[in-house]
């Protein structure tokens, strides 16, 4: 899986090799569990070019979740193409409980092999419809959960009419997708769609649409730059994009993102909570390393209450959201909304 296809699956930036210490690792470096607590094991990507930053801030967090319950998990590196292999070894170690894979290529190459595991905490989704491997739950970050809960939200403030502007981006295009799907299921009519482009004339033409028949409500399925060029064309119109936007911008962009409201994840949307106050906050790079740092920290959770067995319900309020599993032994996320105000980021109303 390529550097782009990363961001397809996380909404994160690439990174190369030369910019992830966990590059040069080799598969097979493990790191052994003491005595009587060698039944969670942890299998990611440290040792790929690719997603080896990634995977370290996902272990960063889940180690920090295990010190805190006085756990010392096993630890499994592997590189690009062999999951499996480091799936096995975790088997064989004696693991009832493995947290992994991180990539949507690496869940598919599992589903395929068809291998016999223990309890499998999945850390990505099978492609749209397709189901989970056995014995395998999922709890991921996916762009798709932001765009239900945001149509949900503008629903519940009485939006009727909704506009939809989206780049060809393949993430974008999943989170729009997720937004019409939920909008309809909700009773929406059907939204009036525009396919994003930088132009000022075809931004001008925006403007005069949107203002001509004004829409309750439009989502923003572009990057950050692009939101904050489209914003002052729609006026008042209520505007809301996915939590890309909130990835420390500068303050010229915050500025024009002015009204704009996104979901995000309550580790960064609410950091002096109490339920947080002995986790260990390390200053990582970007927002995107730390909304991995906390699904390691909510897989952690999910990984000791699998640990006793197989769960048919569970739901709590985690660091990425609340967290509700549903039959498919997927868990429904749903964040916090927030709104960019005056160069600031506060709580949006009737959440």
């Amino acid at each position: 899986m390529c550097v782009i296809a990363l961001a397809l699956a996380f909404g994160l930036p690439a990174f190369s090799a030369a910019q992830s210490p966990a590059a040069s690792a080799a598969p097979g470096n493990e790191t052994p569990a003491s005595s009587g607590t060698r039944e969670i094991a942890l299998v990611l990507p440290l040792a790929s070019p690719t997603y080896g930053r990634a995977a370290d801030a996902v272990k960063a967090g889940f180690e920090a979740a295990a010190e805190r319950a006085g756990i010392k998990p096993m630890i499994f590196s592997h590189g690009d193409g062999d999951v499996v292999a480091a799936m096995t070894r975790a088997r064989d170690a004696g693991a009832v409980v493995i947290v992994g894979p991180l990539v949507r290529d690496d869940l598919k190459a599992l589903a395929a092999a068809e291998v016999e595991l223990p309890w499998t905490v999945a850390l990505n989704q099978q492609d749209e419809g397709a189901p989970l491997p056995y014995r395998t739950y999922a709890l991921t970050l996916n762009v798709e959960s932001d765009g239900r809960q945001l149509a949900r939200y503008l629903w519940r403030a009485d939006a009727r009419s909704v506009a939809v502007i989206a780049s060809d981006s393949p993430l974008q295009k999943r989170f729009a997708a997720a937004f019409v799907d939920q909008w309809l299921e909700r009773g929406g009519a059907a939204p009036v769609t525009y396919r994003f482009d930088r132009g000022p004339e075809t931004l001008a033409q925006l403007k005069q649409k949107t203002s001509r028949t004004p829409p309750d409500a439009v989502l923003l399925a572009i990057d950050a730059s692009d939101a904050a060029l489209t914003r002052p064309y729609l006026g008042t119109i209520a505007t809301c994009a996915s939590s890309q936007l909130n990835d420390r911008q500068p303050p010229q962009i915050v500025r024009d993102l002015d009204g704009v409201c996104f979901i995000e994840i309550p580790w960064l949307a609410d950091p002096d909570a109490a339920a947080f106050a002995k986790l260990k906050r390390p200053v990582l790079p970007n927002a995107a390393l730390d909304r991995l740092y906390a699904l390691g920290i909510d897989a952690f959770r999910v990984a000791r209450e699998l640990a006793d067995g197989p769960v048919d319900r569970l739901e709590f309020d985690g660091a990425t959201g609340h967290l509700t599993l549903e039959p498919t032994r997927a868990f429904a996320r749903e964040g916090r909304v927030l709104r960019f105000s005056g160069g600031e980021i506060e709580p949006a109303e009737g959440r």
